[in-house]
């Protein structure tokens, strides 16, 4: 693969996942009014923990993958004009999954607690999703955060590991983990806009599908041999 993106230097890639884990850190702390709220650190270490791993990995093995992926824009050259608007959208959503909890659980109390092996459950259910990322990241060199066509990075399709399985295999983990994130901080009232961004992945799971379809050669050949997008037998 010819590699057209940036690479990154290991000082910046630590400096970049210290601010981006302080920020998430801040997202899910600050509206709950605390520093004291185990469930939400058990949180910021699971995802600390996988960043740790997979950022170094893909330092040493495809910098310019870990360069595509650190972009935090979700406007970006080349990308499909409904992906910005659906980017934007979700940008917008995701912050709401991380604040609301807060707000929700720590500060006004609004929703019922939840039982602890729910929320303890969530927690559990985040190391194999993280895990599938992993594998998925790992087999995908073309991995971006928004959907284009990598032709001067000769962007191929891949149909090993999970993609012989469905065809779009980290829009499942992500689903999964926009859920168990409420549910392991133990808000209710924050699966609403996790409900309202697993609704966005779906168009656009159907809609880069149809993009690919077009202009990726050799996806709708792919798409025949691996039939489903997101689940096996279903869709």
């Amino acid at each position: 693969m010819t590699q057209t993106r940036p690479a990154i230097t290991g000082t910046k890639l630590w400096l970049s996942l210290a601010l981006r884990m302080g920020s998430f850190a801040l997202a899910l702390l600050w509206p709950s009014g605390t520093w004291w709220w185990p469930e939400a650190w058990a949180v910021i270490a699971i995802w600390s923990a996988y960043a740790a791993m997979m950022f170094p990995f893909l330092l040493r093995h495809d910098p310019a993958l870990l360069a595509e992926r650190m972009k935090a824009s979700p406007i970006q050259k080349g990308q499909k004009t409904w992906d910005k608007v659906l980017s934007v959208l979700m940008f917008a959503v995701g912050i709401l999954v991380y604040i609301v909890p807060g707000f929700d659980v720590m500060l006004f109390g609004w929703s019922e607690p939840l039982p602890v092996w729910v929320e303890v459950s969530a927690m559990v259910l985040h190391v194999p999703c993280l895990l599938f990322l992993a594998w998925v990241t790992r087999e995908n060199p073309h991995l971006s955060r928004v959907v284009k066509i990598d032709t001067a990075g000769g962007h191929r399709v891949i149909t090993t590991g999970p993609y012989a399985l469905v065809r779009h295999p980290m829009y499942v983990a992500v689903i999964i983990l926009v859920f168990a994130v409420p549910v392991a901080l133990g808000s209710r009232y924050a699966l609403i806009p996790a409900a309202m961004m697993v609704a966005i992945l779906l168009v656009r799971t159907a809609l880069e599908d149809r993009t690919l379809h077009a202009e990726l050669p050799g996806y709708p050949a792919y798409a025949k041999k691996t039939r489903f997008r997101l689940i096996p037998g279903i869709w």
